[in-house]
């Protein structure tokens, strides 16, 4: 077999069964490989940005790494946006990219680039062969770093000599990296810092905590110290809704966070970092816990946060039993008035069905959906983990393939969208069951309240550049020339009717809210 085949093999046998490609020439061996060997499902994005995105998704439902097929370096860097996120959010992917054959890189011909260079920011693991009987190994090592606790982001660089020349096979993937233990300094740090604050007391929990046992072990540490738990703003997953214990998120505006927070003397922190200001502000710290408050690790990334919260459970005597749980309760469906971002809350709210999936890619238009929806039947809330807008719709898409029998119901601003709308070709040529729900105030409204918080003095050219309206984004029409079935609401009403529509068609829809 050739490097690409064995290549392939290595990849099935390693559990990695789906890939998410946009493909180029120099990958067109790989591209053969796939068809010809049973077993990987093949996902096309029509950008970069849209593979990338799609295979996060995918890593954060399913736990387990998704490939991705790339097209040299320009490619991977039309990819790097939402790599970035899905590394803040630490979900497993192997990508996988092609380079010109190893002795046509000298020439320098139009697409030659520092691969590595471009990849080395968005990755955990960086690596490649020079011939093609070590392309399997190096594959079985991406698997491997890729499947590492807690998730990481492995490039492979695959030049095109290495994936036609003969190989020996496929190749064994190592053992996996487990958890880092907890350190007993710092689990005793943690109960110390507990009993001394009180109700003074943080413990501030993300990553694969906010689960439903992660969850409920704080909801019941809380409960026997008086501490308060709390999230980050923004996470990867979190579980949620009637009978898993709900979790207060960070706000995102740095002075409601400083508000916020500003009674906590002792802060214990679990698969989060501290927390900080999302931007720098003139005159507003960086900081945002109070300046004498000293965070105590208990868990990082690399660590088993859930497990570490169990051994606190037990030094502080809590019972999971004990937890506060939130009791199935929905909001009537709204009736009539205008569609503001509060009345879609209510309706998504009223309608959420039991096993959603939602992908809050809101921005300006988002605070009210995470409180409304916290009784809801359970369900799943996906965030963009690193800030870089335009995940949203490839978001979905990942999910939508690592769980085709839920339904996945994207959040999704309109100036955001329109960084990566050719996901919604990939939702109709694969017919996910995705419902798009476009927030459409024609704006980039969250600049413009970012651009008077740093005191930039806007004037009429500048305040031009964050709107959409001229010309108006015309939704139904993208929607539907990418095949997907589109309607409009101007109403809260409408609205409500339209996503109750939606959520018993199967395969994938777009709502354009526009709101008041």
């Amino acid at each position: 077999m050739n490097g690409a085949e064995s290549l392939v093999h290595t990849l099935l046998d390693g559990g990695v069964d789906v890939c998410f490609a946009n493909p180029g020439t120099s990958e067109m061996h790989f591209v053969a490989a796939l068809d010809h060997i049973p077993g990987m499902r093949c996902v096309l994005g029509l950008f970069e940005g849209v593979v990338s995105g799609a295979a996060d998704g995918y890593g954060r439902m399913t736990g387990k790494p998704a490939a991705t097929l790339l097209h040299l370096g320009p490619g991977l860097a039309n990819a790097s946006a939402n790599l970035h996120n899905a590394k803040k959010a630490r979900s497993p992917i192997v990508n996988v990219v092609g380079d010109h054959a190893t002795y046509h890189v000298r020439y320098d011909a139009p697409l030659t680039s520092d691969v590595r260079g471009v990849a080395r920011p968005f990755s955990h693991w960086v690596g490649g062969a020079a011939e093609a009987r070590g392309i399997a190994e190096a594959g079985a090592q991406a698997i491997a770093a890729a499947r590492a606790h807690p998730g990481q982001i492995a490039t492979l660089i695959l030049p095109a000599d290495t994936a036609w020349g003969e190989a020996d096979g496929p190749a064994a993937v190592p053992a996996i990296a487990e958890p880092e233990p907890i350190d007993p300094d710092a689990l005793k740090a943690a109960v110390a810092a507990l009993e001394d604050g009180g109700s003074a007391a943080l413990l501030y929990i993300g990553g694969k905590t906010l689960r439903k046992e992660g969850l409920a072990l704080a909801a019941a540490i809380a409960a026997k110290t008086g501490a308060t738990v709390m999230a980050p703003t923004s996470n990867g997953r979190a579980e949620r809704g009637a009978g898993i214990a709900a979790v207060e998120r960070v706000p995102y505006v740095v002075e409601l966070a400083l508000d916020r927070l500003k009674g906590f003397r002792r802060a214990v922190l679990v698969e989060a970092k501290e927390p900080v200001g999302f931007f720098a502000y003139p005159g507003l710290p960086s900081r945002i816990l109070p300046g004498e408050t000293r965070p105590d690790l208990l868990a990082g990334p690399e660590q088993d946060g859930t497990a570490a919260l169990r051994v606190l459970a037990d030094a502080v005597g809590a019972r999971v039993q004990d937890a506060p749980m939130p009791v199935l309760a929905y909001p009537d469906a709204p009736d009539g008035g205008a569609l503001t971002a509060q009345a879609l809350a209510q309706a998504l709210a009223a309608h959420l069905p039991e096993g959603a999936i939602v992908v809050d890619e809101s921005v300006s238009n988002g605070v009210h959906f995470w409180p409304m929806t916290a009784t809801c039947a359970p369900h799943d809330w996906l965030q963009v983990t690193g800030g870089s807008i335009g995940i949203g719709l490839p978001l979905a898409a990942g999910c939508a393939v690592a769980c085709p029998e839920r339904r996945v119901i994207v959040l999704q601003a309109d100036g955001s969208a329109m960084y990566t709308p050719q996901a919604l070709w990939t939702h109709a040529r694969e017919g996910l069951n995705v419902t798009t729900i476009i927030l459409d105030n024609s704006a980039y409204a969250i600049l413009a309240g970012e651009m008077t918080k740093v005191g930039a003095n806007p004037g009429a050219r500048a305040r031009s550049m964050l709107t959409l309206d001229e010309p108006r984004l015309d939704w139904l029409s993208l929607a539907q020339g990418m095949g997907v079935p589109a309607a409009r609401a101007t109403d809260a009403a409408s609205l409500s009717k339209a996503l109750a529509r939606s959520l018993t068609m199967p395969g994938p829809s777009l709502i354009d809210a526009v709101l008041a």
